[in-house]
């Protein structure tokens, strides 16, 4: 399943899975971006990427780590 920057719980879900011992309160935006970009599953056009995804996947990603 390839990854689009709207799928933001599945995206958190694959960082955790790749990040596991990383707080996502402690990440700054451009890592957050890179480390997308560097998930195996993610596939879509990076000009579609904006602060409010980044936020709405940081977000998901704090739910998910709960």
């Amino acid at each position: 399943m390839a990854l689009k920057w709207i799928d933001s719980r599945e995206i958190a879900i694959a960082l955790i899975e790749k990040y596991p011992d990383i707080n996502p309160l402690k990440v700054r935006f451009t890592d957050l971006y890179e480390w997308i970009l560097l998930l195996d599953e993610f596939n879509d056009d990076l000009q579609h990427c904006n602060e409010r995804i980044l936020e709405a996947i940081q977000a998901c990603w704090i739910e998910e780590m709960d």
